[in-house]
């Protein structure tokens, strides 16, 4: 999406903000013993309670598609993204979780059927983690700052995407090639794919205005991933643990501006 209206930027800043503040409250939430079910019903509460739509359920990549049950995704150490809430998924101390949240917002509070789309992730530690997992987080966490520093009208989605994969792959981590972040706006997924490497000066002339999410994904191991049969939930193919974090920017002449912070 190309945000041009005032009122479509202040719809996503203010979506943007709010979820940022529900992600906040569910993160406070992540301890051992706690089922990912648990979280989920709490985001869906809380999202509500705010007044938007959890932008996740229901969603369908194409037609036929079983539509995703939850309105949070949450991957647990090998899982990269996708992984759907179940009670039987209980935390325990040393696993990491990666917390992926969208919501809509409406442009007019009157009219809650039409909204823009915020879309973030995190990947946070469930008690003590290992000094590795530690720093895989920590090194994707600063891929996601470094990538939207890069961000300018004018640049190519290579030069992104090169300098979030030069970072990773400085740090002895893997860069996943089959996911990546996206357009986001009006719809969930929208054009263009942003991915998480690339060749300076090349790729698409990333414009003013723009709304992307930009999200690092990131392994201690392998970089190849597979499709579990649930048809949603991506993982690691040697089993490594891997990171996620994302957030929703706009494009500006000379930077980018973070949506989904408080």
């Amino acid at each position: 999406m190309i945000a041009s209206r005032a009122r479509e930027r202040a719809a996503l800043r203010e979506g943007g903000k709010r979820l940022a503040q529900i992600l906040g409250k569910i993160i406070a939430e992540v301890r051992p013993g706690v089922s990912t079910l648990e979280l989920d019903r709490l985001a869906e509460k809380l999202i509500v309670s705010a007044g938007g739509e959890p932008a996740f359920k229901g969603y369908r990549t194409h037609a036929g598609e079983r539509p995703f049950p939850a309105s949070i995704c949450t991957s647990r150490n090998d899982e990269v993204v996708h992984a759907i809430p179940r009670a039987d998924m209980i935390l325990n101390g040393g696993d990491i979780l990666g917390l992926d949240i969208g919501m809509c917002w409406p442009l007019k509070i009157q009219n809650p059927g039409v909204g823009l789309i915020t879309d973030m992730a995190v990947t946070v530690a469930v008690g003590k983690i290992s000094p590795q997992a530690e720093k895989l987080l920590h090194v994707t966490r600063q891929a996601l700052a470094i990538g939207i520093k890069a961000l300018r009208s004018g640049i190519r989605m290579g030069d992104l995407g090169h300098a979030i994969q030069k970072h990773i792959e400085e740090q002895g981590f893997g860069v996943i090639r089959e996911l990546v972040g996206h357009g986001v706006g009006r719809l969930l997924h929208e054009a263009p794919n942003v991915p998480n490497y690339g060749t300076p000066g090349q790729g698409l002339a990333i414009g003013e205005g723009m709304i992307l999410a930009i999200e690092p994904m990131a392994t201690m191991g392998r970089p190849e991933v597979r499709l579990d049969r649930d048809g949603w939930t991506w993982r690691t193919k040697d089993g490594s643990l891997a990171a996620h974090f994302e957030h929703t920017v706009i494009v500006t002449k000379t930077g980018a501006e973070i949506l989904t912070e408080v």
